[in-house]
């Protein structure tokens, strides 16, 4: 499809009176026709401030049902989003902020302190989104006295960029993976595929939304199937349980750190789960044993893998399956081919195993304003790698084995060892830092860093995460810390990884590494 239709006005076409967003903390539900009344103002705002097609809006927001409307003006004005991490701290957002060349700056109530710094040093202009109290915001102010419209012909491009989500950098800046609204679609297609998702589905939206989990998992999906989301503003376990509890949630994602919450929650045990159809995972591998724990409570996890260049949705396990081959993310789903290729690059057919590689419509165009990181990204005749090696069973069922590149996944959020060994290596009494994931019960992964002293130094590992904590998001701060007199190396004296991960697992703590 060349051209697809205004995703807000069409539902608001189809379903005006319908709910589209409950927003949890205030209590206030916006209609599909109000999303679409409120998104045109908004876009017309962008565009009475001078800003065009292809031009950068940031915002820095925990999740609230304007980040989505102001997705959509986005949408209407061929305008490019650019939600950003607050996760990160200022310091890490100043030069993602200058790669995205943003000309204004959205943020809500909570993030006003860090948007306000960072605003004020890029010279951009900031916007407040709607008050978390349900109380008129600046925004809200200014909306009143715009046009409501409407912006363009109602179609747009499907290969047009619409929005950026920024992938960790191993080294320099992070990437800027192009999300469109073809991407959009086929993920919502290979999602409603794999759950059955249907007209009036109910979902609740937690996971953040710089993630493409928090905008495609499954809150896109049920906003162009006419289904509803109660948006909270970060994660609780109880009031998610409370809300499954209530029958308020058909179509549940989250990341194995999420399912260990609620399994550790001391309400799950009158949780009634019934009234949910679809429970997916990703970002990691799901436990065995919490599998099996929510199994015993009737409630069945169904994994699943995708990226944030495949949109993400290509592979999710199917409940008749989901017991019997455990650790499986099950089969690539109907809009996207999936390959293995060997390490002689050549196409692995039936079982086997190798990197595991994507073609399809929900497949990004590559990376903004960087042609060399999108060449590197796919193969000659296409195909996106994935960088992950795959194994495919008799039955066509995949799983993952293990990723070709060091990166490792904590809490469903990517985490590069060389930004974290840049960061330790800064301390003044650390000549060298090696960063590995490892596995963990709660998180999927953690990092494990080894460090080597400068000399007539000593190393306090008591002190490095307050170091680590002001230059890196919390999920980035290696769980252990080993001051060690050497590394394992290649003859060229690169540090083998593979080896230091063997020697950890034989050992109780990382202080005997």
């Amino acid at each position: 499809m060349e051209f697809l239709t205004d995703m807000a006005a069409k539902r608001a076409e189809l379903t005006p009176d319908h709910v589209a967003f409950i927003d949890h903390e205030s209590g206030l539900s916006y209609t599909f026709c109000e999303v679409n009344s409120r998104a045109t103002r908004l876009g017309n705002l962008l565009l009475e401030r001078g800003l065009s097609k292809d031009d950068r809006v940031a915002v820095l927001c925990l999740n609230h049902p304007d980040f989505f409307i102001l997705l959509f003006a986005a949408q209407k004005t061929g305008i490019v989003l650019v939600p950003l991490n607050w996760r990160q701290p200022v310091a890490e957002l100043r030069p993602v902020l200058a790669t995205s060349q943003a000309k204004i700056l959205f943020h809500d109530r909570s993030c006003a302190d860090p948007a306000i710094e960072l605003a004020k040093g890029a010279g951009l202009p900031v916007l407040m989104l709607g008050a978390a109290d349900g109380a008129s915001s600046e925004l809200d102010q200014v909306l009143n006295a715009i046009s409501p419209a409407a912006i363009g012909c109602g179609r747009m491009k499907a290969s047009a960029p619409w929005y950026l989500l920024f992938t960790s950098g191993t080294t320099g800046l992070p990437k800027a993976v192009i999300q469109t609204a073809g991407m959009a679609y086929a993920n919502m297609i290979n999602y409603a595929q794999a759950t059955g998702l249907s007209v009036g589905e109910k979902g609740v939206n937690f996971l953040p939304l710089f993630h493409t989990a928090g905008i495609n998992l499954p809150t896109l999906p049920i906003y162009l199937n006419g289904g509803s989301s109660t948006v909270l503003r970060k994660f609780d376990p109880d009031t998610v349980l409370g809300l499954i509890d209530a029958g308020a949630v058909t179509s549940f994602f989250g990341v194995p750190a999420i399912y260990q919450a609620l399994a550790l929650s001391s309400v799950i045990g009158r949780t009634d789960f019934s009234g949910v159809r679809s429970l997916g995972c990703g970002g990691a591998p799901v436990p065995k044993h919490l599998l099996t724990d929510f199994q015993k409570r009737g409630v069945t996890i169904c994994n699943g893998m995708g990226m944030t260049e495949t949109g993400p949705t290509v592979f999710l396990m199917d409940r008749s399956h989901a017991s019997k081959k455990i650790g499986s993310v099950g089969k690539p789903q109907i809009l996207t081919d999936v390959r293995l290729v060997d390490g002689e690059g050549g196409v692995l057919e039936g079982p086997g195993e190798g990197e595991i590689q994507f073609r399809g419509p929900n497949i990004t165009p590559g990376y903004m304003d960087n042609p060399d990181a999108t060449a590197g990204a796919f193969t000659v005749d296409g195909w996106l790698k994935s960088g992950d090696v795959g194994r495919r069973d008799e039955d066509g069922y995949y799983f993952i084995v293990d990723r070709i590149k060091d990166m490792y996944i904590s809490g469903g959020e990517n985490v590069y060892p060389a930004e974290v060994e840049k960061v330790l290596v800064g301390h003044p009494d650390i000549l060298e830092a090696v960063v590995v994931g490892l596995p963990d019960e709660t998180w999927g992964e953690v990092g494990a860093a080894f460090v080597i002293a400068r000399p007539n130094r000593k190393i306090e590992t008591a002190s490095l995460p307050a170091w680590c904590r002001e230059y890196l998001a919390p999920y980035k701060i290696p769980k252990s810390f080993a001051v060690v007199d050497d590394l394992p190396r290649t003859a060229a004296g690169k540090v083998r990884k593979n080896l230091l991960k063997d020697q950890f697992a034989t050992r109780k703590t990382p202080e005997d590494a």
